[in-house]
């Protein structure tokens, strides 16, 4: 059965060097348990659901660990590197299906990926900081679902976060563990 709907995460597959926590660590010199701590899950949760500004975030950050944070570090670290083989693939599977972004990001990232024309390869881009719920949570899925008049049976969704491609296969799509371009490439063929 030919797929009607292709859902990619951009962050580790579509592009790498995006996770800048340790850059983050680095530069405040804190552990990096110390920042998470410091930083709150909660918090993490809401910037990328665009329920919190990446100021504020900081602001609490800043009262949690007694350190001045002025600039946005998850802005001025973040380098995104794209992988050409993958925008490629993207670019194939266009031909003959629809091919979307369906990733849980921040502002400054998502502006970051949009100034570098990185979302340019999907036909529409579903980002958890615009549309309100970040993935792992089961609505993500069906927000995306909804929007494309796509079945759960009808669509693959493609992410590096084991966490979140188990949420999507739970819901009925046919969701895949990206590790490599190689090992997609294959499991793409066998579809």
């Amino acid at each position: 059965m030919r797929k009607r709907l292709f859902i990619f995460d951009m962050g580790g597959v579509m592009c790498t060097n995006t996770n800048v926590v340790e850059a983050i660590c680095k530069k405040l010199d804190l552990e990096k348990g110390d920042f998470f701590h410091f930083a709150k899950s909660e918090n993490f949760l809401k910037i990328q659901s665009g329920e919190m500004k990446m100021d504020e975030f900081w602001q609490r950050f800043s009262e949690e660990s007694g350190m001045d944070v002025k600039e946005d570090y998850f802005e001025i670290l973040f380098q995104p590197q794209r992988n050409e083989d993958m925008y490629q693939l993207v670019n194939q599977l266009r031909k003959e299906t629809r091919v979307v972004a369906g990733t849980n990001t921040i502002d400054p990232h998502y502006l970051k990926h949009l100034k570098n024309g990185d979302y340019d390869v999907f036909e529409k881009v579903y980002p958890s900081n615009l549309i309100g719920i970040a993935k792992p949570n089961p609505a993500f899925y069906r927000t995306i679902l909804e929007k494309e008049q796509c079945l759960p049976s009808e669509a693959v969704f493609i992410d590096d976060d084991t966490q979140n491609v188990e949420s999507a296969a739970d819901i009925g799509l046919t969701a895949i563990h990206f590790t490599s371009y190689e090992e997609l490439k294959q499991r793409l063929t066998e579809l």
